[in-house]
């Protein structure tokens, strides 16, 4: 079943970060350094400038805004009355990229990383998800994961859902009392486990890249295919659900449900996820699907 498409924005570098909240949809600018909000109709506002290139968002019980920047590797708390401070810092933990994150009904945020520089070409290494506490403590959550990327959490807060990009698939956590991971499972394999080596030989053996991702009221995941410019839903244990191809053609690198009935499906496009090329072009949008089944969980 092909789904239509609408158009919400265009314009962007490289949209990603994808999240719904107070009737707008919430979004990162890589390279414009933008935190964005952008109603149903399609009117942009920015909310605050990230020197050091913003992805993941999320917010704390208390209605702070946090906000993964990359480039620095710090996660950074906006205050409901507009104060932006540190809440913390990931460079101890985290190497290459810091990267989409994921926080719980309890504050706790999960931020995963590169483990590389991947705009240099430099190959591919084995990377960790972090735990930030609600106060801002830093710990290892895992270790040893494939380009650690979009993460949900299941209604009932018991379940982290990552998936690896450099892994083809997704893994599981039980999450403990206090935010700690462990019963570590494959939730879904899509493709072959990659060998890491060179660039080139690693690139070529990611046959399906999970990136920015949502969950589902049935316990499905929506992906977005960052290497076969498609979206995935899928099942745990690896049924494919249903494919759409990228809106208005390209890639597509991450997806949020939303919309006040949860049935909206966000896509963010662009024609591919290099830096150099990206940076300098206005070539990203965001597109609307409307699917069956209503967005659950986190984010």
């Amino acid at each position: 079943m092909s789904r239509n498409a609408e158009l919400l924005i265009d314009g962007g570098t490289f949209f990603e970060g994808p999240r719904w909240r107070d009737g707008r949809w919430w979004v990162s600018d890589f390279y414009r350094h933008l935190v964005l909000t952008v109603t149903p109709q399609g009117e942009a506002e920015e909310v605050l400038e990230v020197p050091g290139q913003p992805s993941g968002l999320g917010w704390l019980p208390d209605g702070s805004l946090l906000i993964v920047s990359m480039k620095d590797a710090q996660l950074l708390r906006r205050s409901p009355d507009g104060e932006v401070t540190t809440h913390a810092d990931l460079s101890g933990v985290l190497a290459g990229n810091v990267n989409d994150m994921v926080v719980s009904e309890q504050g706790h945020a999960y931020v995963g990383s590169f483990g590389f520089d991947l705009m240099a070409g430099q190959p591919p290494a084995m990377s960790r998800l972090a735990h930030v506490a609600p106060d801002g403590t830093v710990s290892v959550a895992a270790e040893d994961l494939a380009f650690p990327n979009g993460a949900v959490i299941t209604p009932d807060g018991s379940t982290l859902i990552v998936g690896e990009t450099m892994g083809c698939g997704y893994t599981a956590f039980t999450v403990g009392p206090d935010g700690e991971l462990a019963d570590r499972r494959v939730w879904a394999q899509l493709a072959p486990r990659p060998d890491l080596g060179d660039f080139e030989q690693t690139l070529g053996q990611v046959t399906v890249a999970p990136d920015g991702c949502a969950l589902d009221a049935e316990g499905a995941i929506w992906m977005a295919d960052a290497m076969g410019g498609r979206l995935l839903r899928i099942a745990e244990g690896g049924e494919i659900l249903e494919e759409q191809p990228a809106p208005g053609g390209g890639g597509v690198f991450a997806c949020m449900l939303g919309g006040e009935d949860g049935r909206t499906l966000l896509a963010c496009c662009a024609p591919d996820f290099f830096e150099h090329e990206r940076a300098a072009k206005r070539e990203a949008s965001l597109w609307t699907m409307r699917v069956d089944v209503p967005h659950a969980g986190r984010p």
